[in-house]
């Protein structure tokens, strides 16, 4: 099986979109999917990247036709349940924690599907403790004890050690996948990841 990797923080709608089509490419490649915390903000700052708010602004027309391909993506994969986020940007430094103490403790897939869902669909703010503890009770997990969790030094260190390695294999942003040492970045490369991923796998 080639390895394959998916390089994601909770606050890029982006991201939210590649999760909800990751378990379709898993089921048609029989690849299993791994998903790795990364701090955004991290990467932005180790990789002299910037926000597309940042990098778009003042350039006529360059955020509109962002939108636009959003809308496109959204209603070619029936996202029907996306709403951006009314409190966008989210410092996503406690949430990103959070998925690491999920996936150390056997519940990162509930953890990870109800964050999203938190921020990509109920528009929550999820850099509030008392939302965040909220909306993790919500569907059954224990908000106060994962938010406890979060504050071991082990893993602040493995958050910022994940967000370094990631850059180190190139990566700049969120969603990035990887397939092997294949690197794809932004949902729309979602098609390539996926044939890359066959390729390799045809080829084991």
């Amino acid at each position: 099986m080639p390895a394959a990797e998916f390089h994601f923080d909770f606050g890029s709608p982006n991201a939210y979109m590649a999760h909800c089509m990751l378990p379709a490419i898993t089921e048609r490649t029989g690849v299993p999917i791994t998903y790795v915390p990364v701090l955004l903000g991290g990467l932005f700052k180790l990789t002299g990247n910037k926000s597309p708010m940042e990098w778009n602004k003042g350039v006529l027309n360059k955020s509109e036709y962002g939108q636009l391909e959003m809308q496109r993506f959204i209603r070619r994969h029936a996202l029907d349940r996306f709403t951006m986020n009314p409190h966008f940007p989210v410092n996503t430094v406690a949430i990103m924690r959070g998925a690491l103490v999920a996936q150390r403790d056997g519940f990162g897939p509930a953890y990870i599907d109800a964050v999203f869902r938190a921020m990509w669909e109920d528009g929550q703010k999820m850099d509030d403790p008392a939302v965040i503890v909220a909306a993790l009770d919500k569907v059954g997990l224990d908000g106060a004890a994962i938010a406890a969790a979060t504050q071991e030094q082990s893993i602040k260190d493995k958050l910022m050690a994940n967000t370094s390695a990631s850059a180190d294999r190139g990566n700049f942003g969120s969603p990035t996948f990887f397939a092997g040492s294949e690197m794809y970045f932004g949902k729309d490369k979602l098609v390539d990841f996926e044939e890359e991923i066959v390729r390799q796998r045809d080829a084991a």
